[in-house]
């Protein structure tokens, strides 16, 4: 590992989302996007103030999965993936790499979705606001991470989007949004435990509380960031150079 190749390889990255902007949008805008347009269809704010936190949960995983799947499976298909790889470049390098590139990325589209929904939306957050900025931008790392994982089971741009919905809707019925986890049949309840969403959901409701951030709120920090860095650390033995 290289932190100098690390970080060239986050340039480039950097530089190739700077000329794709439908891909800067999805990243950037649909979250705040979706986040007004369910401000205007609840026409509550006190609803609003219990659905939003959840939402900069969700969202920002759901866009970073889809966006970096696609994106490292386009490189490998088109052959981008082998030349870089023929090169001194090790595979903790590439993954790091790209996990900063959109990492940068997830801090502006977490940022710009806090910025409208504290101001314009006139979300009331009780607590301090870093622990709910810390939870959001894990979430974006986790989707992020999951998404360069993921990206190795898939050779097409349309099975990678496939993937989407066998990663995210276990996670969004299981974590706790729906139903409490403690109300869930033991089987599920165990199933629950072991899905990284459900310690950022869990993070998100003890960011918001009246109290602040205590023990349990670390510890599901812990759990979220440690599952990110795991998932890196599997999509760097998986990774494939080219798609068969």
């Amino acid at each position: 590992m290289s932190l100098v190749i690390t970080l060239a390889t986050a340039r480039r990255i950097l530089t190739q989302l700077r000329h794709d902007r439908r891909t800067v949008a999805l990243m950037v805008l649909v979250p705040t996007l979706v986040m007004i347009l369910l401000y205007y269809v609840i026409d509550d704010e006190r609803a609003f103030g219990r659905f939003a936190p959840v939402l900069l949960c969700v969202f920002p995983f759901l866009v970073m999965f889809l966006v970096t799947s696609i994106a490292t499976l386009r490189e490998r298909t088109s052959g981008t993936l082998e030349r870089l790889m023929a090169m001194p470049l090790g595979r903790l390098d590439l993954l790091l790499g790209y996990g900063l590139a959109f990492g940068l990325a997830a801090c502006v589209q977490v940022a710009l979705a806090l910025a409208v929904s504290l101001t314009w939306l006139g979300l009331d957050i009780p607590g301090p606001l870093w622990p709910l900025v810390l939870v959001a931008l894990l979430d974006a790392l986790l989707g992020t991470a999951l998404g360069l994982l993921c990206s190795a089971f898939a050779r097409t741009e349309f099975q990678a989007v496939q993937l989407m919905p066998v990663v995210m809707i276990p996670q969004v019925l299981l974590g706790g949004i729906l139903v409490p986890r403690g109300r869930m049949t033991p089987v599920l309840e165990w199933i629950s435990d072991v899905l990284p969403m459900s310690y950022a959901i869990e993070a998100m409701a003890h960011a918001c509380a009246d109290t602040g951030p205590g023990g349990e709120f670390w510890r599901d920090v812990a759990l979220v960031a440690g599952s990110a860095v795991l998932a890196l650390l599997l999509g760097a033995v998986t990774l494939r150079r080219r798609t068969p």
